[in-house]
């Protein structure tokens, strides 16, 4: 299939298409997906909410509401702005976007399997890709990153696919980017897997990926299902392209691009060893020496592997592919092995199968319009985590309890009852799956993955709808939290933490097989400061309410976590987050657990220490700001302003905290007050969350749910210190 060449305008500032036609469509337990309007009839039978018009960046015309006076008021505005963008089903629908490694996924995986785009969606994936290329041309790995050879060489690819021609000036300026940073020869691994799967890179310059690792005995300690669950859930289908040495059929464009990505011929390149030629800007993670040994050694054994046994492997891997789509409903973990495994049933099944019909279907869930056009989003949505975390704020500012958010509060505790996953997976004990009955997802519930921390807030949620506010109705049995604890219970690991989806199945010392090189800490499971207090304070709510249920075994997980957040602390006082940034998100949720366990700033060296580090890198205008960066370099790097989102993580630590003092708290909300806008809205600031270590991801709702929750309890706690006398 070839895509057209479109005819494309030298500047983004404006849609390249009629915004005022494009509709958001929420269905079936919060799937997203956008549609385009042909007619006006259409529109006008349909039209425009302030939901669909709020993230598109075109005016809701919500009105003005009255200057708050008070953090309260500010936090009622806020959230009689924010409950404009509750979906019908009660979930609040938003942007997931960031990495700049996912459209290329997309289109590359589209553009060889025949799947087109309607031109719309062509035309806003160019608009987000030249809105997000640098001063010098390029692509980063995530939208606020310098340009990369990985970024640079996928994205490149991506906008041509898309439509545009080599000699559009923003193609010529990121060809000459690339070949800057040494061409696509220098592209990171994940890099050159995705150009050889385009066939604009051969296969030979990749370090190799056998499938034949899934047919090592399990008890080994590097057997994949070992890994962290992204790390094998993309190896997994990566291992099947590579083991049968995919090709597509030969296109121009195919031919065309292999000319324009290198510096040199492309028939004289020599691409045996390339597997190591990786651009500086691009390692994170060199390779050791132990996995550079263990290349040399399987470089060989591809020279001479037996075919039975390659077919058996290839045979084991299709299989645990089937069992993920199964397991998902096609929409797998995330982008990445999703559109890998999009090719593979496109390859095995055929265009034509139920099973690749499906998958196609479900490829709108990742496909998200913003302002700056249409993105590829890091899963199908945070729906859990945002529901949850606005949910509280509503209940604990006593929000909630107004007559007018009624309603709010009920459709959000309908959807978090739907949200929670009832049984196991459909192949649970033979897909390496750790059990989900009762765990809440980070998205939805049809994706299906048990989430330490999601099913923390989401159980924490539950809690605060149904047995803070008198007029919900009771739609979570007890039972039914049971079996959330039951799953928190058995995700402790041996010391104390809490890991993301599983407990650490692997030694450490795999870290140093870490293949992709653009990312950190990615080979097993790791415990969390922000995942062990996210589930610690939801066993302290619970048992508030539900005392007796295996109260002997919460105790004990409690008195390991807070043993285990106490190592977490660095010297200075702060605890490193890996879920967003950085030292801010963290000391947030460690002061809050530390508090419910009767640690406070007055009885607690860690609570103090925790605040004076917080306390320290608070700004003259009150504020705090910190930069991603904080997460590559595990030390604090301060961000150009300060955030809104960052101040009232910091706020909420202290008052967690019980930190006795109003002056500094006082500044941070009155910095928060002044960048409310007169409807109740903020604006939205720099990015807020990261994984991987290098990769940041918007969390656009964050701007809400936090402030809300910040200003709401502000509002009371100031008065409370200040009838102390404590200013």
């Amino acid at each position: 299939m070839s895509f057209s060449p479109l005819d494309i305008p030298n500047t983004s500032s404006k849609p390249f298409t009629d915004y005022s036609r494009w509709r958001l469509v929420v269905d079936e337990d919060g799937r997203h997906s956008w549609t385009y309007l042909r007619t006006d009839e259409e529109c006008a039978e349909w039209p425009q909410k302030p939901l669909d018009k709020f993230w598109m960046g075109l005016p809701t015309d919500l009105p003005d509401l009255p200057p708050a006076k008070t953090p309260l008021e500010s936090a009622r505005n806020g959230y009689e702005y924010y409950k404009h963008l509750q979906a019908h089903d009660g979930h609040w629908p938003g942007e997931y976007g960031g990495p700049m490694f996912l459209i290329p996924g997309l289109t590359i995986g589209s553009y060889i399997t025949g799947v087109p785009f309607t031109n719309e969606e062509r035309l806003e994936m160019i608009r987000y890709l030249m809105n997000h290329a640098n001063e010098d041309g390029g692509w980063g790995i995530h939208i606020e990153g310098p340009s990369t050879a990985f970024g640079t060489s996928l994205n490149y690819c991506a906008i041509r696919i898309l439509g545009m021609s080599a000699d559009h000036p923003v193609a010529v300026k990121a060809r000459g980017c690339l070949h800057g940073l040494g061409s696509a020869l220098a592209a990171p691994a994940w890099g050159k897997f995705w150009l050889s799967v385009l066939g604009v890179y051969e296969w030979e310059g990749n370090n190799p990926v056998p499938p034949e690792l899934w047919l090592l005995p399990e008890w080994l300690p590097f057997h994949p299902h070992r890994w962290w669950i992204h790390c094998r859930m993309v190896y997994l289908p990566m291992s099947y392209l590579y083991g049968s040495r995919f090709k597509p059929k030969e296109t121009d464009l195919i031919l065309s691009l292999r000319e324009e990505l290198y510096t040199q011929d492309y028939d004289s390149i020599e691409w045996e060893g390339q597997g190591n030629n990786v651009c500086k800007v691009d390692l994170y993670a060199p390779h050791s020496a132990l996995f550079d040994g263990l290349n040399v050694i399987l470089t060989q054994y591809e020279k001479c592997s037996l075919p039975p046994l390659r077919r058996a492997a290839l045979k084991r891997v299709y299989e645990l592919i089937l069992t993920e789509d199964d397991n998902t409903d096609f929409q797998d973990l995330g982008p990445v092995n999703k559109m890998m495994n999009f090719i593979v049933r496109w390859l095995v099944d055929g265009p034509e199968s139920v099973a690749f019909k499906k998958h196609r279907r479900r490829r709108a869930d990742f496909m998200w319009l913003a302002g700056e056009g249409m993105m590829m989003t890091g899963t199908n949505g945070s729906q859990l985590w945002d529901i949850a975390f606005i949910s509280q704020a509503i209940v604990e500012t006593g929000l909630g309890a107004e007559d007018s958010n009624r309603a709010s509060c009920i459709k959000a505790l309908e959807w978090l009852d739907q949200a929670q996953i009832k049984g196991n997976t459909m192949h649970f004990g033979s897909d390496y799956r750790h059990q989900s009955k009762g765990a809440w997802p980070f998205s939805t519930p049809a994706q299906s993955y048990t989430v330490s921390d999601c099913t923390a807030e989401g159980l924490k949620a539950v809690l605060y709808l149904q047995e803070h506010l008198d007029f919900t109705p009771k739609l979570i049995s007890a039972q039914r939290m049971y079996d959330a604890v039951d799953v928190m219970l058995s995700l402790q690991n041996s010391d104390g933490g809490f890991a993301s989806y599983e407990i650490i199945r692997g030694p450490q010392w795999l870290e140093m097989l870490n293949p992709a090189e653009v990312f950190g800490r990615i080979m097993i499971e790791h415990n969390y400061p922000e995942c062990t207090t996210s589930v610690l304070t939801a066993l302290a709510i619970f048992r508030k309410h539900y005392s007796k249920y295996r109260a002997a075994d919460i105790e004990k997980c409690l008195q390991k976590a807070i043993g285990y957040l106490h190592r977490a602390q660095q010297p200075g006082g702060g605890w490193v987050g890996s879920w967003g940034i950085c030292f801010t998100y963290a000391a947030q949720f460690a002061l809050e657990s530390l508090s419910l366990v009767g640690e406070t700033y007055e009885t607690s060296d860690y609570s103090r220490k925790g605040c004076e580090f917080l306390l320290k890198h608070q700004r003259q205008d009150g504020g705090w700001g910190e930069s991603w960066e904080s997460c590559a370099t595990l030390e604090w790097v301060e961000q150009g302003d300060a955030q809104v989102v960052q101040t009232a993580w910091a706020v909420m630590g202290l008052m967690y905290a019980k930190y006795p003092h109003a002056e500094p708290i006082e500044r941070a909300v009155r910095l928060v007050m002044s960048r409310q806008l007169p409807d109740g809205s903020w604006a939205q600031e720099a990015i807020e969350g990261m994984f991987n270590r290098t990769v940041a991801i918007s969390y656009p709702n964050f701007k809400f749910s936090f402030t809300i929750w910040m200003l709401g309890k502000a509002d009371a706690y100031l008065r409370q210190l200040k009838a102390k006398g404590r200013n």
